[in-house]
C-alpha cells in the first residue's frame, strides 16, 4: 500500500508540474489566506491580466501596457492550452463564499462565474477554426490594430515594428486553422468569401505612403524609420499577403461550404443555440424569436405606413420606398460633405444629451470614414471603442463607399446609435467605472450594450432631432431593419430559409439600398445569433422603462433611469432586469 501511495503522490506531483503559471496562480489565490473579497480580486486580476496577455489586440484597444510587440498566439497548440485554463479561475472561485460577499462584490462575482463558464461551454465549438470572413481576419484586423498604436516614443516604435515583422507568422497560423477548417468541414460560405481576395488586394498597396499597415509610421518624422518600413513591406509583408491571397483564392474560397445555415456545421444545431443563448443572454428558442420579429415587423410597418402619409406621398409602400432610394435629393455626391453632415448631426446631439443623463462621459469621439481597404463588404457604419487609459478617443467610422446607398434620412438614426447616446457614451462610461473589475469596465454582452442601441435611437425625438418626417421614417427603417434580423437570423440558420429568401424579406420590409441589404445578411450568415441581440435587448429595457414609469407615476425621471441602466457597466438582461426592478422599489420607498 506505502509503495502504491508514493507512486500515486508521485504521478500526482508530475501532473501538477505540468500546470501552466496561469493554473499555478489560481491555485494558489485559492489556497492563499485573507478574506473571501480580497482573494476574488485577485482571481480577478490575474485572469484579466491572462486574458490581455494571451489576446494582445484586446490588450491594444483597452489601453492595457506591455504586450504591444506581438499578435495572439494562434497555433494549435496554444489553443488547445488556453481552452484547458479557462477552467482554471472557476476552480478558484467554487473556494470562494459568496454569502461572505458584498452586495457589489456579488453581482462581480456572478458575472465572472457566468462568463467564465460559457467560455468553457464554447470550447466544445471550433471557433477557432474561423479565423476568416468578409467581416474580419488579419486583411483587416491588423491594419486596425496597427494604426491605433501609440507611436512617439523609442520603444512604441519598437512594438510597431515588432508586430510587422511577426505579421508572416500570424498569416501562416491563419492559413493552418483555416487548412484544418477545411478538414474539419468548418467553414464560411463560399458566398460570402467573394469579396475576401480583393480585400486581402488591398493591403497589398505597394507604394508604402499609402499602404494600410504603416499609417501609424506615417505620422513619424524620421527618415531611418520610413526607410525600414518601406524595406519591411518590400521583403516580409507583401510576400506574406500574397502566399494568403493566393491560398484564400485557389484553394480556400473554391471548397467552402456550399450552404449557409449554421445547423450545416458539425455539431452546428447545438452551436446555434449556443450563440443564441449567449448572444440574447435569454433563454429564448429560435423559434420564438422568429415570432417575435414577425410582430415587431407587423408593427412597425403600421408606424412606416403612417409616416409615408403624413409626407404627402401619393404611391404605394414599394414606390415609397423606390422614391427614398433613388431620389437625388437624399444623397450626397462627396464623401467629404457626407462626412461633414454627420458631424453636424453629432455636434447638434452633445449639449442635448444633459436633459437624458445625469452622468455623462469625459472621453471625447470623433468621425472617420471607414478605412478603404474594407470600406466595400463591410457595414454602414462602426464604433470603436477609445481608451482612456491610453488617452486614444473613441470613433465612429461611417462608410463613403458607394455614395448612393448612404441616404441622409438614415444619418441622424445612424448618428445616435454610433456615437451618443448610444456606444461611445455606455462605453465610455463603463470604461471609466470606478472601484470594478476590469472585466467589467471591458464587458461586453450584445444584448445590452445593442439593446440599449436601439432604444436610445428612439430618444432622438426628444432632444429636437427626427422633425423631418424623413429622417423620421429612417429611424423607423433601422428599427425595422433589427426586428427583420429576428426574423431572417433565424429563418437561415434554424428554420431551413435561402439566403434568397432572407434578401427578399428584407427587400419588402425597408427602404435600404441594395448593397446594404446583401452586405447585412451576409453578415447574419457568418456571424450567426448576434444579430438577434439587438431587438431583443430593446425590448427588455423598453418594457423595463414602462413598468417603472407605471409604477413612479410623475416620480419617474428618466435621467436616474438612464443613469440606472448605465451605471454598472454591460450586465446580462435578466440583470439588467433585478436591478432596475431594485431601484425602482428604492424610489417607491421615497415618496
Amino acid at each position: 500500500m506505502l509503495k502504491n501511495l508514493v507512486l500515486l503522490s508521485g504521478l500526482l506531483a508530475s501532473l501538477n508540474a505540468l500546470a501552466t503559471p496561469f493554473e499555478d496562480g489560481c491555485a494558489r489565490i485559492a489556497s492563499s489566506g485573507g478574506g473571501d473579497a480580497k482573494r476574488m480580486h485577485k482571481l480577478f486580476d490575474l485572469t484579466w491580466k491572462w486574458q490581455m496577455t494571451e489576446s494582445p489586440e484586446d490588450a491594444t484597444f483597452n489601453g492595457f501596457a506591455g504586450v504591444n510587440d506581438r499578435w495572439s498566439d494562434e497555433s494549435m497548440a496554444a489553443i488547445e492550452r488556453r481552452h484547458r485554463e479557462i477552467e482554471a479561475p472557476l476552480k478558484a472561485l467554487r473556494k470562494i463564499h459568496r454569502a461572505k460577499l458584498t452586495a457589489a462584490d456579488k453581482l462581480s462575482y456572478d458575472l465572472f462565474r457566468r462568463n467564465t463558464e460559457e467560455m468553457l461551454e464554447g470550447t466544445r465549438f471550433r471557433e477557432e477554426l474561423l479565423p476568416v470572413s468578409q467581416l474580419g481576419g488579419p486583411q483587416q484586423s491588423v491594419a486596425q490594430i496597427l494604426a491605433i498604436m501609440p507611436h512617439d516614443s523609442a520603444k512604441e516604435l519598437a512594438d510597431i515594428f515588432s508586430r510587422l515583422e511577426k505579421i508572416p507568422a500570424l498569416i501562416d497560423q491563419t492559413m493552418a486553422l483555416m487548412q484544418e477548417g477545411l478538414k474539419q468541414g468548418v467553414t464560411p460560405p463560399k458566398i460570402t468569401m467573394r469579396d475576401v481576395p480583393d480585400q486581402i488586394k488591398n493591403v497589398l498597396e505597394e507604394d508604402p505612403d499609402k499602404n494600410p499597415l504603416l499609417a501609424s509610421l506615417r505620422k513619424v518624422k524620421d527618415e531611418a524609420v520610413h526607410i525600414r518600413a518601406a524595406e519591411l513591406l518590400k521583403h516580409s509583408l507583401l510576400p506574406a499577403f500574397q502566399r494568403f491571397r493566393d491560398f484564400v483564392k485557389d484553394t480556400y474560397l473554391p471548397n467552402c461550404r456550399e450552404s449557409i445555415a449554421w445547423t450545416a456545421l458539425p455539431n452546428g444545431a447545438d452551436w446555434y443555440a449556443y450563440r443564441v443563448r449567449t448572444s440574447t443572454t435569454t433563454r429564448l428558442s429560435p423559434k420564438e424569436i422568429h415570432e417575435i420579429g414577425l410582430s415587431e415587423v407587423k408593427r412597425i410597418r403600421g408606424e412606416m405606413d403612417a409616416v409615408m402619409k403624413s409626407t404627402g406621398f401619393k404611391g404605394s409602400f414599394a414606390e415609397f420606398k423606390e422614391y427614398l432610394r433613388t431620389d437625388s435629393k437624399f444623397f450626397y455626391t462627396d464623401a467629404a460633405d457626407l462626412l461633414t453632415g454627420y458631424r453636424d448631426i453629432a455636434k447638434r446631439i452633445d449639449p442635448q444629451l444633459i436633459h437624458l443623463f445625469g452622468k455623462l462621459p469625459r472621453l471625447t469621439y470623433g468621425v472617420l470614414p471607414v478605412p478603404s481597404y474594407a470600406e466595400k463588404s463591410q457595414t454602414t457604419a462602426y464604433y470603436e471603442p477609445g481608451s482612456p487609459d491610453s488617452g486614444r478617443a473613441g470613433n465612429f467610422f461611417a462608410n463613403t463607399y458607394n455614395l448612393k446607398s448612404r441616404p441622409k434620412w438614415e444619418m441622424e438614426s445612424l448618428t445616435l446609435h454610433e456615437a451618443v447616446p448610444v456606444h461611445h457614451l455606455q462605453i465610455a462610461l463603463a470604461q471609466e467605472l470606478e472601484n470594478v473589475p476590469e472585466f467589467r469596465r471591458f464587458g461586453f454582452y450584445t444584448a445590452f450594450v445593442e439593446g440599449w442601441g436601439i432604444y436610445a435611437e428612439s430618444l432622438g425625438g426628444a432632444i429636437g432631432l427626427y422633425e423631418d418626417p424623413y429622417s423620421k421614417f429612417g429611424q423607423l427603417t433601422y428599427e425595422m431593419w433589427r426586428a427583420i434580423r429576428l426574423v431572417v437570423d433565424t429563418g437561415m440558420h434554424s428554420l431551413g430559409w435561402t439566403r434568397e429568401q432572407a434578401l427578399d424579406f428584407f427587400k419588402e420590409y425597408t427602404g435600404k439600398s441594395e448593397h446594404d441589404i446583401t452586405v447585412e445578411v451576409d453578415r447574419y450568415i457568418v456571424w450567426s445569433g448576434q444579430a438577434l441581440a439587438y431587438k431583443i435587448g430593446q425590448l427588455k429595457i423598453t418594457e423595463l422603462r414602462e413598468n417603472a414609469k407605471k409604477q413612479l407615476g410623475d416620480k419617474f425621471d428618466i435621467r436616474r433611469f438612464h443613469d440606472v441602466l448605465l451605471g454598472s457597466g454591460a450586465v446580462p438582461l435578466d440583470t439588467l432586469e433585478a436591478m432596475v426592478t431594485e431601484w425602482t422599489s428604492s424610489q417607491k420607498k421615497l415618496r
